[in-house]
């Protein structure tokens, strides 16, 4: 990994926080998306990613970030931490409200440019993988995979469930690539990275291929 990559997200700072799209920054620029269910290591990811232990919040208690919160990585650029989603313990209207929020953003938001979902590799392509993967097929967004916790599996299992998702998504989400990720070992940080440089158009990003599996 290059110093520049590494400080590139190193850089990143927090914005601002929406709880309804008319609260977001203007649409202009770049923007990259985090999405996961409320157990998928979404923040921990972000943390990883970005080389910052307290960039994105994480708790034990699922479902706790209720908000989209905004992060510069520069003038032109942000990543975005879309609200957890699966287990939380919260009312029917909050759930409804994120679901509408969330289809209107990945729908409409001129400058999103990709999503990165993140699924447990024990636990892949559950309803709510499969309902993100869905809209973003609808709106023509690519999607780039991290199965996290890959540390939680012998190389071999999971290694057998990157290429079951893969198969999946190449019938299914064309539009999609996946990757093994562990936050804990930093597996696949720089390849997640590297997808970003792409998605942000930074010079000398890496042109795109078929992801290694870390």
């Amino acid at each position: 990994m290059s110093e520049t990559k590494q400080n590139r997200y190193r850089a990143v700072q927090f914005l601002t926080s929406a709880h309804r799209l008319d609260q977001a920054p203007p649409d202009t620029g770049y923007e990259v998306a985090f999405a996961g269910r409320s157990n998928a290591g979404k923040s921990s990811a972000l943390n990883a990613i970005t080389e910052s232990k307290g960039l994105a919040r994480t708790s034990k208690t699922p479902g706790r970030t209720q908000l989209i919160n905004f992060f510069t990585v520069d003038e032109q650029r942000r990543l975005v931490d879309l609200p957890g989603y699966g287990y939380a313990k919260v009312p029917v209207e909050v759930k409804r409200h994120w679901q509408a929020t969330l289809e209107r953003y990945l729908a409409e938001r001129q400058c999103l440019r990709g999503l990165v979902l993140l699924m447990d590799v024990r636990h892949p392509l559950k309803d709510f993988d499969r309902m993100m993967l869905q809209w973003c097929a609808a709106a023509h967004m690519p999607v780039h995979v991290l199965l996290t916790k890959c540390d939680k599996l012998n190389r071999g299992p999971a290694s057998a469930v990157l290429q079951q998702v893969r198969r999946e998504m190449k019938r299914e989400f064309a539009n999609a690539t996946v990757q093994l990720f562990s936050a804990l070992k930093g597996q696949g940080v720089e390849e997640a990275r590297a997808q970003l440089d792409r998605w942000f158009q930074f010079e000398g990003a890496a042109p795109a291929e078929e992801p290694s599996g870390g």
